[in-house]
């Protein structure tokens, strides 16, 4: 059996013998049927890998050892903050897991004119989790150690004030690899404002332009919001990150 890796929420070290929580627990023993003495490895995003074996294990609960820690180097030198207009539950789900594994830093859902998706406050730590529960899956299978961090949801005013990066426009005058993406010390760091279905408005675009972000386009044609998120962040990883390595 290949050695899973699995997330867990709490300080991990060498030597350390104990209960995993209920969902890891129930994953290990119910959908992956490990065993006593199989491998397998934690990690609680703070940037390592920590080797252990299975000591006991039922139906819902199992137990571990931690016998080594490995530093693990897959963050990329470009750290993205990606704003993605909040879309419909794949289509926002799996650009949240797909830019995770395309390295991105930080995941920023924004409510904008043309968000169909209505979270009010009632619904709105139920969606963070869930959204925090796709991120961290997305580095359990892609090797990362260090998980990105996906904030609250913001209005679009918000937040092109907090944030200064590249706007896709298909309108726009140069390519987003025109430029260097500005940081003010290494490593390099961008933002990157993508529109939900239909896209940014006129309106919204000129905001954003004004407010001191770079219009960018990506190609000659228009690209759904899930494409054109992970073409984007594939090519800025390409061009200024570690996708090329």
């Amino acid at each position: 059996m290949r050695n899973p890796r699995i997330h867990v929420d709490q300080r991990l070290g060498v030597g350390d013998e104990f209960a995993l929580p209920e969902g890891p627990a129930r994953h290990v023993a119910q959908v992956l049927r490990m065993r006593v003495g199989d491998a397998l490895t934690l990690f609680n995003g703070d940037g390592n890998d920590y080797g252990g074996e299975l000591l006991d294990v039922t139906r819902r609960d199992a137990r571990v050892r931690i016998d080594t820690c490995n530093v693990v180097e897959k963050e990329s030198s470009l750290r993205i903050t990606l704003l993605q207009g909040i879309s419909k539950g794949e289509r926002m789900d799996w650009v949240m897991q797909k830019s995770v594994e395309l390295g991105v830093h930080a995941i920023v859902p924004v409510v904008t004119e043309r968000t169909v998706v209505r979270i009010d406050d009632s619904r709105s730590d139920k969606k963070l989790a869930h959204w925090q529960g796709v991120v961290i899956s997305a580095c359990e299978q892609s090797g990362r150690a260090v998980i990105p961090e996906v904030r609250e949801p913001i209005r679009f005013a918000e937040a092109i004030a907090q944030f200064k990066g590249a706007v896709l426009d298909p309108l726009a005058s140069i390519s987003l690899t025109a430029g260097r993406p500005e940081a003010a010390q290494s490593p390099l760091a961008a933002s990157l404002l993508i529109g939900p279905e239909g896209g940014l408005s006129d309106v919204e675009i000129d905001q954003a332009k004004q407010a001191g972000w770079v219009g960018a386009r990506l190609g000659p044609r228009v690209l759904r919001t899930e494409t054109a998120a992970l073409a984007a962040l594939a090519v800025m990883q390409a061009s200024w990150g570690d996708l090329a390595n």
